[in-house]
């Protein structure tokens, strides 16, 4: 029977540990580690016995599908197959359990504790097994043993009345006899943490990592229910996104923005380079064997050397990374706190945001826009709404126009769009934002689209973002043409108080636009 899931949410803290402390937890760290190897490698070789069967290979030879309906059949002999060889999570969890009694690792202790609980042993047992079988199923490659160069980040166990348990009442991690307090703020200091600790706490998790070359613990607990709330929300309000490389343009009837993503992330390009080249001639110089006389790397050699500067290097780079990483997580989380305001339910066109890595590869690592969306996601949900992704080829928002009911492809240095009516130009992001909100998941419909733009037309334009001139078309691109740019946004009026998005310019002023090859207006540099 499949397992029941309720809502979840984590809770993080640091621990204070000690430095003996900090040696018995990696001992029991390098423990489980050996067996999550032992439980990984029992169901690769109950894998590869299976597959070897006649058993098997008869139930491949069956069709999948019996008409229109799977095979039944077929799925009753697959699983027969797996319990005969054993390839269960049962099965497996069960064998991580003997390895561990009878291993001895808690023989010669002066402590009476064991270092590995059953609860905790079986979730390793249960973590390995899941490896094996999405290999089984072709959904990853075939798992990988953890070496001593890739150790175990975290422990988890089974319910709240595990060996690694949160006690509420001292504020405390009790992992047997350890007793590792976390670090909390003072009372009345952060309200969301102390709604989420009264919570009820499903199990806990413990997780190490490296910070400043330093190794730090935290606790991570995991909470029955929703998170609280750190945003208000407009309960049934449509928010439209257009999402890019690196901007997301927000519209809603409440308010308006054309935004940067992660502002504050900077990446240090230059300096990441040099300190990769540095690692480079470290490797070439501990490792010649492994390197041809023109340089090249010998097909089949492996890295075995890595001095101290190396290692201190990679510290390094690791941790210039973390630390944009957190920083990048944190603006997203702002940034989507600031859209949920606006409304609950957000509307965007599904991308690819692979697509974006492959041709927007530098700005995408820096600026995430999948992450951004994944976070909306999940603050939607837990708000009573959800994320609506439309389908981007049969609306193509860029390119539709509501006022003639026709899709124009554009240049993506056309930035401006023209209305086909001569009302006047709109930013082109701005516009397909107010598209996105209006808009089905699989149609426009031109006369919703029709009845909410004359709000959107006052809005669009305090906040800058549209230019009005009664005269023709070709004499508004004349007057933009030798202006060479539309005037800066403003920051736009709120109708509500709780909606804090601003339309604040996201236009550096020192930069001034290139001229497009095309007709059309291009925007302020971003």
């Amino acid at each position: 029977m499949a397992r029941k899931s309720t809502p979840t949410f984590i809770v993080e803290r640091a621990l204070v540990v000690s430095i003996a402390e900090d040696r018995e937890m990696v001992v029991r760290m390098e423990l489980f580690r050996q067996l999550s190897n032992a439980c990984l490698g029992e169901a690769l070789r109950r894998l590869d016995r299976m597959r070897e069967s006649v058993a098997w290979a008869r139930a491949r030879a069956m069709p999948k599908s019996v008409g229109s309906k799977p095979n039944k059949e077929r799925h009753a002999v697959f699983a027969a197959a797996r319990h005969a060889y054993g390839f269960t999570s049962e099965a497996i969890s069960a064998f991580g359990t003997r390895c561990k009694n009878e291993a001895g690792w808690n023989s010669g202790r002066a402590r009476t504790d064991a270092r590995i609980g059953a609860h905790e042993c079986q979730r390793v047992a249960e973590r390995a097994y899941a490896a094996a079988e999405m290999y089984a199923f072709g959904v990853r490659g075939r798992p990988r043993f953890k070496g001593k160069g890739r150790p175990l980040h975290s422990i988890e166990g089974k319910s709240a009345g595990s060996a690694l348990a949160w006690n509420a009442g001292t504020g405390c991690l009790e992992w047997g006899s350890l007793r590792l307090p976390a670090m909390m703020p003072p009372d009345g200091q952060d309200g969301w943490l102390e709604q989420a600790l009264k919570a009820p706490t499903k199990f806990s998790r413990i997780v190490w990592r490296l910070i400043n070359g330093q190794r730090r613990w935290f606790v991570q607990l995991a909470q029955k229910g929703v998170t609280p709330a750190k945003y208000q929300t407009i309960e049934g309000a449509v928010a439209g996104l257009d999402i890019g490389p690196s901007t997301v343009a927000i519209y809603s009837e409440h308010g308006a923005a054309l935004r940067p993503l992660a502002p504050e992330v900077q990446q240090p390009w230059v300096q990441a380079r040099k300190i990769q080249r540095a690692m480079d001639r470290s490797r070439r110089a501990t490792n010649p064997q492994c390197f041809n006389a023109d340089g090249t790397f010998k097909r089949g050699s492996k890295i075995t050397v890595r001095s101290k500067s190396y290692q201190d290097l990679s510290g390094e780079l690791a941790e210039t990374e973390r630390v944009l990483d957190k920083r990048r997580g944190r603006s997203h989380g702002r940034l989507a706190n600031q859209i949920m305001a606006l409304g609950n339910v957000i509307q965007a066109e599904k991308l690819s945001y692979v697509a974006f890595q492959k041709n927007f590869g530098r700005s995408t690592k820096v600026r995430a826009a999948g992450s951004l969306i994944s976070k909306l996601a999940r603050k939607a949900e837990r708000a009573g709404g959800q994320l609506v992704e439309l389908d981007t080829w049969s609306l193509k928002l860029s390119q539709y126009d509501h006022t003639t009911d026709t899709c124009t492809k554009k240049r993506l240095s056309e930035r401006w769009h023209v209305l086909g009516d001569g009302s006047g130009v709109v930013q082109r992001d701005m516009y397909s934002a107010f598209l996105a909100a209006t808009a089905g998941k699989n149609a426009i419909h031109q006369r919703q689209a029709q009845a909410a733009w004359p709000a959107a037309q006052s809005l669009l334009g305090r906040a800058g973002w549209m230019r009005q001139q009664p005269v023709s078309v070709a004499s508004l691109l004349a007057a933009a043409s030798a202006a060479n740019q539309l005037p800066a946004p403003e920051r736009v009026a709120r109708q509500r108080a709780l909606a804090r998005v601003d339309a604040s310019d996201a236009v550096g002023a020192s930069r001034e636009p290139k001229r497009g090859s095309g007709s059309g207006l291009r925007t302020p540099g971003l």
